[in-house]
């Protein structure tokens, strides 16, 4: 348990960095598309050089499987909110982190595309995809700061209010971040149209773009 919960952590700390950046990359995207892409390029610079990107895949398939492990080792022995809140945004990343990193290495691969913010909104601007990516997106941004509030709570000392505070502030920021963001994405906040060629991924759309 306890080499689990260390490959865990550090798996967390690298793969943190990397969620630390792409978060402020999706804060870039309030200002417009062309200052997400912009931010884009100068971070590519350090996470897509080879070895930078074999590690962050490591970790990112450690970080994953070492907390489902977590998760599924103490279940019965769990409770409390806190506890719980902190399991199932644990289970929600480790899902959205496997299903994510497969989905841009498809689409780099085999679909050809440069998978940055088009790619990423292509199923935000595309019904009836949206059904499912609003959720997906929705639930992915705040399962993070929710389980850095959890984190936060359990160094915040035992009164149940200071854990709640703890807690809820990033809960409370990542449900407004993951709205503006979404928002952004699907043309909400200002123009923008997702590239025809990444709409065209999508069956649906593909048939109606035929002449």
């Amino acid at each position: 348990m306890r080499t689990v919960r260390k490959l865990h952590r550090t798996c967390a700390a690298v793969v943190a960095l990397f969620v630390l950046a792409h978060v402020v990359n999706h804060l870039a995207a309030l200002g417009g598309i062309a200052a997400h892409l912009r931010f884009m390029d100068v971070a590519r610079l350090v996470y897509r050089q080879p070895l930078a990107e074999a590690v962050l895949l490591l970790c990112a398939a450690g970080q994953a499987g070492s907390g489902l492990w977590l998760v599924r080792s103490g279940w019965k022995r769990r409770s409390g909110w806190l506890a719980w809140l902190q399991a199932v945004s644990g289970m929600y990343l480790a899902l959205f982190l496997l299903i994510h990193v497969a989905a841009v290495l498809a689409g780099r691969t085999v679909l050809d595309l440069d998978t940055n913010v088009h790619f990423a909104a292509a199923g935000l601007q595309v019904w009836p995809y949206q059904l499912f990516f609003v959720p997906y997106y929705f639930l992915a941004v705040v399962a993070v700061f929710a389980h850095l509030g959890c984190a936060l709570a359990r160094r915040a000392g035992p009164a149940p209010r200071m854990r709640a505070l703890a807690a809820g502030l990033p809960l409370s920021a990542g449900v407004v971040f993951s709205g503006l963001v979404l928002a952004a994405l699907m043309g909400k906040l200002y123009p923008y149209e997702v590239p025809q060629a990444y709409k065209n991924t999508y069956p649906a759309q593909a048939a109606a773009a035929r002449p």
